[in-house]
């Protein structure tokens, strides 16, 4: 998938539904597909917008185009609106829920898209499929077939974005806690009067489960104002970029100073939430500031934790 494709600023939808010791830090292993994406939604009731395929009061059925591998784990689903002229209603940075009935019960999961307000017709769904015995909706997902659907509803903003709001927007990100962070890059490169410099850090376990990453290193090559680092637990020979945890040195090096004008997105696992900024509040609130970023001197108003 070219960066063209995913980056083109309204032709795709993307979504990642996941996912001290690997457990702790990238999450309960496969077990648990409810929190393995970790970027949920504070639902709100409001009306329904003209020529919005989805709704923040109800469910809606989706229709599954198409399928495409994208990694070992991963895959791209399209599902289409039932018009061409409908939009999603997407904003940055917003996220949804999907439904389905699996083994007689209802799973509701959050997903974060990544796609602009603009695109009509249809949504994609990048979801990384976990095995038993957690994974539920992702497993559900990868076996549905062309024809089938998938219920949605949102969508729900997270935190607003406005151009050149800071100097500077770092992002630290585990495994599939890039998704929201992919919302808010596409955002900042689509528009050239948005200056606002792009410090990501990706952690990972191994390369191969860097998902996106020629997308990545195309923004990084492309756009000045961007710049991306990976760190893996388990690198291979030669390997030019981090190794291990995101550390206070990584921070420093590859996100900035707590004196600069910036704020700083995180999101990932619960571990890696932890280790890095503290884990979030009860009912979506963002909790205090803890790890490597309160240790490095950042304050509560300088991060979100997605």
């Amino acid at each position: 998938m070219a960066a063209r494709r995913l980056f083109g600023f309204g032709t795709t939808a993307a979504f990642l539904g996941a996912g001290v010791g690997y457990y702790n830090y990238y999450g309960p292993g496969h077990r648990y597909a409810a929190n393995d994406n970790f970027s949920y939604c504070e639902e709100e009731k409001k009306g329904t917008d003209t020529g919005i395929a989805l709704s923040k009061n109800e469910f809606r059925a989706f229709k599954l185009r198409s399928t495409e591998q994208v990694t070992h784990n991963t895959k791209l689903y399209r599902f289409e609106f039932p018009s061409e002229d409908l939009k999603s209603g997407l904003t940055v940075a917003s996220c949804l829920m999907a439904r389905a009935q699996v083994d007689g019960k209802k799973v509701t999961r959050p997903y974060t898209p990544v796609s602009l307000n603009h695109q009509k017709g249809f949504i994609e769904l990048l979801i990384k499929t976990y095995p038993k015995p957690g994974g539920v909706m992702s497993r559900h997902v990868d076996s549905l077939q062309a024809g089938d659907t998938l219920e949605m509803k949102g969508p729900f903003q997270k935190i607003e974005y406005k151009p050149n709001m800071k100097k500077k927007i770092g992002m630290i990100a585990g495994g599939t806690g890039i998704t929201p962070m992919l919302q808010v890059i596409r955002e900042i490169l689509s528009n050239p009067e948005d200056t606002t410099e792009i410090n990501l850090i990706f952690a990972n376990q191994t390369e191969r489960d860097i998902i996106l990453r020629d997308e990545l290193d195309a923004l990084d090559y492309l756009y000045p104002n961007f710049n991306v680092f990976y760190t893996l637990d388990r690198a291979p020979r030669q390997w030019k970029n981090g190794t291990g945890f995101v550390s206070q040195e990584m921070i420093q090096e590859h996100i900035s100073s707590p004196e600069d004008d910036v704020l700083v997105l995180v999101c990932g696992p619960k571990g890696f939430m932890n280790h890095v900024c503290g884990p979030k509040g009860p009912k979506y609130s963002q909790g205090p500031l803890k790890g490597l970023l309160e240790a490095g001197g950042f304050t509560e108003k300088q991060v979100y934790k997605f």
